[in-house]
């Protein structure tokens, strides 16, 4: 049975509590008292006082997960076309595209970072967060609605200044909700970062206490940013991430089983080709296709693809200097005998020091001198932690940015940069895990991403959600020709693709592997009608005879296609291929496991149906133009082919 609204959070969290303890569960309720009695009563708190985060609004923000949304999602135009790309954008306000996408994300992706509002009395956020509202209920409200008769969220979009007396619940109401559905998309073994500032670091922290609970508390890092945004006697010049995982002990028991064994496998075959070979060519030959056979059980090591006699390594941008102007100085490239491209900021190290690494051997070069200069850094050296502390310019992700709009304007205010992303990104997400970001912003997490897999060879697949917050007619970014922040970012994934396939097409050695692509969606209604449970006696009639038919007049196949994938549960790069038998198109999902159809439903269909003999079938009940007797048929030959039908 397919459900035409999001999961039920609150049916979900019940049957895991009948799971654990089926005795306190009947009839789909919580029996209090015998919970009690399992946990033992000096286990359990009621109506006492006890130690937590409390807001004005806080019961409201529990209610918003607990709402179910017939919304779905549509293909967008924007995206870029490549065969079994994961990637994915989505146009929407993130609150609901994460009720959306409950059913076919939850428990599947490995990381999830946010850099959300930091509510520093200039951020606009939506609250709050009612988008269920249908028109006849709104406008005897407000009397304003969008054409589908939902709320206009744009109306919604609100800056919430340090004057109002619930500034502080405002920005936890908003948080709260989301980041309690975002914990649900995570695996076991998942984790969050979250980018923020002094503002509210502290109630986030309390925050994500009691979603994440304290014990899964992974540690807090002190970004040095050098860029100081506040105008009082101490110079701010950091942020920090807070780190949270989904299972602590899920979180440790895989990255360390991980890293030991993929360090012990590179350190046994240096050893082992290292003694069987005196030339680097030889060695470094047989270590590539070594390398090539084994790079997916590497996990996190997996950028560890160059060899010599000192150990196996990969290439560090810890050349680049992270904080103001650093040292300037030309590298000559051993082969070009040019000039090696600078840093944007110079270099970290003294003219000596690079001297002195150079006769080590210890820097990397490129094919030609277009590329910036490497510091090598040997698996043996690998560090199984991240750092509390990161030292790298804030400033740089104007200048990412500035490189790919090749425009002297400012498109986004302080976008994070790159680099910050990626070295996260290397340490915790292996070759084909998938990273979600719910305010995507300019879309850096996309960028680090698809630049991480085209330095390392790897196939992580982002998510990224961003509202079409409108521009301010006088901004730059708008007299550009930009008319939202979700525009912004698909702009920038789509530069960021098209630039990383220029480079491979100018260099034939190239061996990454991703899909360069990504597909684009919007959140829209359902194409299918909901029944108003609202809807009085007089209107009944009326209401019946509108639900003749399942499905929207304006709703196509393609559009029908993705909602019913969603809310069976099943991800938007499910594998679908496309049949079509006498007139009639046949979407096949995933080998077999499904097969829709919405067309008119004839003989050949089913004669293709019962041969190819898919678990279950999905069509729309008008496909059979009121023939009872077809249908009475085609049930009976599917349930003699142990084929599940379900009708819509």
């Amino acid at each position: 049975m397919i459900d035409d609204k999001s999961l039920d959070i609150s049916a979900t969290k019940i049957e895991q509590l009948r799971q654990l303890f089926p005795e306190a569960v009947s009839e789909g309720k919580v029996d209090f008292q015998r919970l009690r009695h399992v946990l033992g009563d000096d286990e359990v708190v009621f109506h006492r006082e006890h130690y937590e985060l409390n807001w004005a609004g806080k019961s409201e923000a529990r209610a918003e997960i607990q709402k179910q949304t017939s919304a779905t999602l549509i293909p967008d135009s924007e995206g870029i076309d490549a065969e079994d790309c994961g990637n994915i954008f989505i146009e929407g306000e993130n609150l609901e595209v994460l009720h959306v996408l409950q059913r076919s994300y939850f428990g599947k992706v490995k990381m999830i970072y946010i850099d959300p509002p930091y509510n520093t009395g200039n951020d606009s956020f939506v609250y709050p967060d009612d988008y269920t509202e249908r028109q006849s209920e709104y406008k005897k409200r407000t009397g304003i609605t969008d054409e589908n008769g939902l709320l206009n969220k744009q109306d919604l979009w609100k800056k919430n200044v340090k004057e109002s007396g619930h500034f502080h619940s405002v920005w936890l109401s908003m948080m709260y909700p989301r980041l309690y559905l975002a914990r649900n998309l995570l695996r076991e073994d998942g984790v969050i970062f979250i980018s923020i500032d002094d503002n509210e670091q502290a109630n986030l922290r309390q925050l994500m206490d009691e979603i994440f609970g304290a014990d899964n508390f992974v540690g807090c890092i002190v970004w040095k940013n050098v860029t100081d945004n506040n105008p009082t006697n101490i110079s701010t010049e950091h942020e920090y991430l807070l780190v949270f995982a989904k299972n602590k002990e899920r979180l440790d028991s895989v990255w360390k089983s991980n890293l030991s064994d993929s360090k012990e496998k590179l350190n046994d075959i240096w050893k082992e080709l290292s003694a069987k070979h005196t030339k680097l060519d030889e060695l470094q030959a047989e270590y590539s296709l070594w390398f090539k056979q084994n790079k997916t059980f590497l996990g996190k090591l997996d950028r560890y693809k160059y060899i010599d006699f000192d150990g196996v390594y990969t290439g560090s941008q810890s050349v680049h200097n992270p904080g103001r102007e650093g040292y300037r100085y030309d590298i000559i490239h051993p082969t070009s005998g040019k000039p090696c491209k600078q840093p944007l900021m110079g270099y970290r190290f003294p003219q000596e020091t690079m001297k002195r690494l150079l006769h080590e051997q210890k820097i990397l070069f490129g094919d030609d001198e277009n590329k910036i200069i490497e510091l090598k850094v040997y698996a043996a050296e690998f560090k199984d932690k991240l750092s509390s502390l990161i030292d790298l310019d804030g400033r740089i992700g104007a200048y990412d940015l500035r490189d790919l709009f090749h425009e002297a304007v400012k498109v986004f205010n302080n976008p994070k940069p790159v680099n910050f992303l990626e070295s996260i990104f290397s340490y915790i997400l292996n070759s084909e895990d998938t990273i979600f970001d719910f305010f995507a912003g300019s879309g850096t997490t996309a960028h680090a991403t698809l630049t991480l897999n085209e330095q390392d060879g790897g196939n992580r697949q982002f998510i990224c959600v961003q509202m079409p917050e409108v521009l301010d007619e006088k901004s730059e970014a708008y007299k550009a020709g930009y008319r939202n922040i979700a525009d912004i970012c698909k702009a920038r994934i789509s530069k960021v693709i098209n630039k990383l396939q220029a480079e491979r097409d100018s260099n034939p050695e190239n061996t990454a592997q991703q899909p360069l692509g990504f597909k684009s969606f919007k959140i829209a209604p359902s194409n299918f009608k909901q029944w108003r449970d609202d809807t009085d006696v007089t209107n009944l009639l009326e209401q019946l005879d509108l639900h003749r038919f399942s499905e929207q007049d304006d709703s196509n196949n393609e559009n029908r296609l993705i909602e019913l994938l969603l809310k069976s549960g099943r991800p938007l790069t499910a594998k679908v291929e496309t049949h079509l038998i006498d007139g009639q198109t046949l979407y096949n999902v995933e080998s077999g496991e499904v097969l829709m159809f919405f067309d008119i439903y004839n003989p050949a269909v089913k004669a293709y149906i019962l041969n190819l003999k898919p678990k279950k079938v999905v069509c729309l009940d008008r496909v059979f133009h009121n023939n009872d007797e077809a249908l009475s048929n085609f049930k009976l030959n599917l349930k003699d082919s142990g084929i599940e039908l379900q009708i819509i």
